[in-house]
């Protein structure tokens, strides 16, 4: 066992493993591998997202990979939306199935059979599918019955993310058993999130229990932590440039909380019940130092020196040209 490490150091290992250290020149599907997923409650989030996280992104290759079907967006951990690889999909989808299935509030077996059955002529509309099973049952259906969204819609170019169709149909039948899908799922978070306590990566997936992942997999361990071998640990003292981050940024949860990204005095004026969908945030040394809006507002936290407003500035303003 190591050393444990400090709250700096886990703030750069989050970092580096997110490529937001550095932007990394990969495609998509690989990009959204080395980070753990990507969480994608608002579709141009999923963009800025990449773009702070992938070197030279254009912003047609977020919708060509969705449209290719070697990216998906689906509902996965914690039942909440996600962007994954097409390879990542049915791993993540069998790991937290059971859970999410756990979660529906009442028993819509009957309607999800109706819905798949309904599904295998093609996908459907969110409108079609309350009308075929009921709004109530259309709400929570997606728990249970894996569906995966189509493009275009939760595109940059169709944010209205209303059609839905079967995972089986859009990427072939799951061909994972549960083993295997739980060590991947484990393998990803701490890929791009680690090292990690246990009970931060079942928060992050929405598992009780992970244990019997981290029975199989070969682990190094930091005081209580456990992370996988030969992943990035950088330096306390690394430098971090500022990067910006879309609504809902999974280093903002409370899975990821150890390593320091956001504030605990700001987390009031990034999530709260006035602002369900969170903001859009920057960074400054790692650490969440304001908000911006698409309309060209920049909100500081905090009081920034000349310097650092300028690089804020100049990182805001390539931004910008990406979202034009």
């Amino acid at each position: 066992m190591r050393a444990a490490l400090s709250e700096r150091q886990l703030n750069r290992a989050l970092l580096a493993r997110q490529g937001l250290l550095e932007r990394r020149a990969l495609a998509v599907p690989d990009a959204l591998d080395a980070m753990g997923a990507l969480q994608a409650q608002y579709a141009p989030s999923m963009y800025v997202g990449l773009w702070s996280r992938v070197a030279g992104l254009p912003r047609a290759a977020v919708t060509e990979a969705l449209e290719a079907r070697r990216a998906v967006q689906a509902t996965l951990m914690r039942g909440t939306i996600h962007l994954v690889s097409r390879a990542d999909y049915w791993p993540l989808a069998v790991a937290t199935g059971p859970a999410r299935r756990a979660a529906w509030p009442a028993d819509y077996s009957a309607e999800a059979a109706t819905l798949r059955e309904a599904l295998r002529d093609g996908p459907l509309r969110r409108k079609e599918i309350e009308a075929l099973i009921g709004k109530e049952a259309t709400r929570y259906v997606g728990l249970g019955l894996d569906l995966v969204r189509v493009p275009p819609s939760g595109t940059w170019e169709r944010r209205r993310a209303d059609v839905f169709g079967l995972a089986e149909t859009w990427l072939g039948p799951a061909d994972v058993g549960p083993d295997e899908a739980l060590d991947r799922l484990v393998t990803r978070y701490l890929t791009g999130f680690g090292p990690a306590t246990p009970a931060e990566i079942a928060n992050w997936a929405g598992l009780k229990d992970v244990t019997p992942a981290l029975e199989r997999l070969p682990l190094r361990r930091f005081g209580g932590l456990v992370d996988l071998p030969g992943l990035p640990l950088p330096d306390a003292d690394t430098p971090a440039p500022v990067r910006f981050l879309g609504t809902w940024d999974a280093l903002l949860l409370v899975h990821a909380r150890r390593a320091g990204v956001l504030p605990e005095r700001h987390r009031p004026r990034v999530f709260s019940t006035k602002r369900p969908q969170s903001v859009g945030t920057f960074l400054v040394d790692g650490r969440v130092a304001g908000a911006w809006r698409p309309d060209g507002t920049l909100e500081p936290f905090e009081p920034l020196s000349a310097p650092v407003r300028r690089e804020v500035e100049d990182e805001f303003a390539r931004l910008l040209a990406f979202c034009a």
